[in-house]
């Protein structure tokens, strides 16, 4: 079953508002093992500088059928239903495997 990737970057009106950006990761953070729970193959976690500092964004990791059933799980995330991120979706596809 393929991986998709989604990328995302918290939005700079977030950056200053931490008690609304905490309380919107930390459903986050319950939807993601909500779905684990569920038997769904998923990873997500926050990307930190060359000095540890977090703030550059964070990836998803979806093991799903198909792109569409993929983004339709992915529209739930309460980052992206409370604006929080700019974000992205991509299809991994292994280098090794044949398309």
């Amino acid at each position: 079953m393929p991986f998709f990737v989604k990328t995302e970057i918290i939005k700079k009106e977030y950056l200053i508002n931490n008690d609304l950006k905490r309380k919107i990761i930390n459903e986050h953070i319950d939807w993601v093992k909500k779905l684990k729970k569920e038997g769904i193959n998923i990873k997500s976690g926050f990307l930190v500088d060359e000095l540890n500092r977090p703030g550059d964004g964070g990836l998803l990791i979806l093991e799903m059928n198909n792109y569409r059933n993929a983004l339709k799980i992915i529209k739930n995330d309460p980052m992206i239903k409370n604006d929080l991120v700019e974000w992205k979706l991509n299809e991994w596809v292994d280098p090794n495997k044949s398309i």
